[in-house]
């Protein structure tokens, strides 16, 4: 991952992660579902030309790892009449966010409650049964993991996916055991990323099990860059 966020001092895991990452995320919400909306342009683009691979005529099964507040790709899921969706975040603002934006009273909401599942926690400490869902969607969300994690996840997700299913995710670009920053968005944001780069990436995909469909590097709007993957199970 190619980005300001390097110019963070490089560490090891803190045993306590995943609870800061949650607390900075409940903490900074607001602030960063409004930095974040720059980046649904990619987010759909990919989301796009995955949903081209699915036959949507059918009914499809979701899991989204990293929700946030649910927009725009959790509702642009829920568009489809055909999709169930069931959407992960560890932080609990954000799910009480997507909550409110997908199951409120609008008219747009209409029937969502029973198809989207929301999920909070941690995405490592999910299980589910083998051969569980067409998708599964990563955005900005598996780089937060440390790289052994992310390993895991990767062959977790393959399981999960059924035959011929398909693992939409980012990651980052270029290899980083830790990126931390204090304070990031917000002077609460404290926030950690890391990754295998490239080429590592690639590999594990492929030894998880998954064909690699498409492979981008794409440069952000926010001066950051990250290696896109579609891979089929």
């Amino acid at each position: 991952m190619t980005s300001a966020a390097s110019n963070g001092n490089p560490s090891q895991v803190p045993s306590d992660l995943k609870e800061r990452l949650k607390a900075s995320y409940d903490t900074i919400a607001p602030a960063y579902n409004a930095w974040t909306a720059q980046h649904s342009a990619s987010r759909l683009k990919y989301l796009a030309q995955t949903l081209e691979l699915l036959p949507l005529s059918q009914h499809l099964r979701v899991l989204e790892l990293g929700c946030g507040p649910g927009v725009p790709v959790t509702r642009k899921l829920l568009s489809y009449p055909t999709v169930r969706v069931t959407a992960n975040d560890i932080s609990s603002t954000q799910i009480a966010v997507a909550r409110a934006n997908l199951l409120g009273t609008n008219e747009e909401n209409d029937r969502n409650e029973e198809r989207l599942t929301l999920v909070e926690g941690d995405m490592s400490a999910l299980s589910f049964a083998d051969a569980s869902f067409d998708v599964v969607l990563a955005f900005y969300s598996v780089i937060h993991l440390p790289r052994t994690e992310q390993t895991e996840m990767i062959g977790k997700i393959a399981r999960w996916l059924k035959p011929g299913g398909y693992l939409l995710a980012n990651f980052a670009d270029s290899a980083e055991e830790a990126i931390v920053m204090e304070k990031w968005l917000d002077e609460k944001g404290w926030m950690f990323w890391s990754g295998w780069g490239k080429e590592e990436t690639l590999k594990i995909v492929g030894e998880a099990g998954l064909q690699v469909v498409v492979s981008e590097v794409s440069k952000d709007v926010v001066d950051a860059s990250f290696l896109w993957v579609i891979a089929r199970r």
